[in-house]
């Protein structure tokens, strides 16, 4: 998992020795679908070990809530047919010079859908090393390691690091401390949405990473409002008209991403009935 143009798809592909997933080199994304891959471990090739390549929460064709939502169903349907998940890579582009507004979404996003329990179980992997110097590279991986707002309570939480270089032993050094645990203990605790969503019974809207999402969402729906307001004042030619058409239509989409994130009251009265006869059976 990871913001779009990390090198997901990449990775898997040169971990599987061939191309089995489209990788992107424009701007826009490529990965839009959950896919996955099968491959066998180099180290052990009796040992089957699949890799699912995700979309990342600022896809060019899909929108968030869409992303969620994919997610969520792959992730509940797995667990409800018992297939555990051995470990999560989430990879970081070690590239960029800083922790963009949308790559600190897509961390909490994640951390929303494992939950804090999962995260020992998680390789943060920084990507693209051949685009830096060892000192900047190094330097930018210490702050992401030791700022409590990206990785520093992850790893407090067992999570560990891993830099990936671009080979094909290089990802499966990645995948190593992964690996090891599965082969000690196979069945790994089942992160927080799986939980919510099947053994809790939950909607999307009622999960930790529904509840963020459509507080991510807010927040940019107030920025684009305020800015239709100080543009409507202003229009007076072609480009600002255009600019204020492209965002009232964004305002538009962010608004019902955020209303399919809210329970119908039917819903929420239904739910709060069933707990309330659950409650009423029991103290009985």
């Amino acid at each position: 998992m990871g913001p779009t143009g990390v090198g997901k798809s990449t990775f898997i592909n040169i971990a599987a020795g061939e191309t089995v997933t489209t990788v992107g080199h424009e701007l826009k994304s490529c990965t839009v679908k959950i896919q996955h891959a099968i491959c066998r471990c180099p180290s052990d090739p009796s040992r089957r070990v699949i890799l699912v390549d995700t979309p990342g929460f600022d896809d060019t064709f899909e929108d968030d809530l869409e992303i969620l939502r994919r997610i969520a169903v792959w992730l509940a349907s797995s667990y409800g047919r018992n297939m555990k998940l051995a470990g999560i890579l989430y990879l970081h582009d070690i590239s960029q010079t800083r922790m963009s507004g949308t790559a600190c979404k897509n961390l909490n996003m994640f951390r929303r859908l494992c939950g804090e329990n999962a995260e020992k179980n998680v390789i943060l992997v920084t990507t693209k090393w051949g685009c830096v110097t060892e000192d900047v590279g190094g330097s930018r991986e210490q702050q992401l390691k030791s700022n409590p707002e990206f990785w520093q309570q992850m790893i407090e939480n067992g999570s560990k690091d891993a830099r990936f270089h671009g080979s094909h032993g290089s990802a499966w050094d990645v995948m190593k401390p992964i690996l090891a645990n599965n082969a000690v203990n196979p069945v790994v605790e089942a992160i927080r949405i799986q939980k919510e969503l099947v053994d809790l019974g939950k909607m999307i809207p009622e999960t930790d990473a529904g509840n963020t999402l459509r507080a991510a969402l807010k927040e940019v729906a107030d920025k684009h409002r305020r800015a239709v307001e100080g543009l409507n004042g202003t229009v007076d030619d072609d480009e600002q008209r255009r600019r204020l058409k492209e965002t009232e239509k964004e305002l538009r989409q962010l608004l019902r991403q955020i209303q399919e994130l809210k329970l119908p009251l039917g819903t929420r009265v239904k739910k709060w009935f069933g707990k309330f006869k659950s409650s009423d059976t029991i103290e009985s």
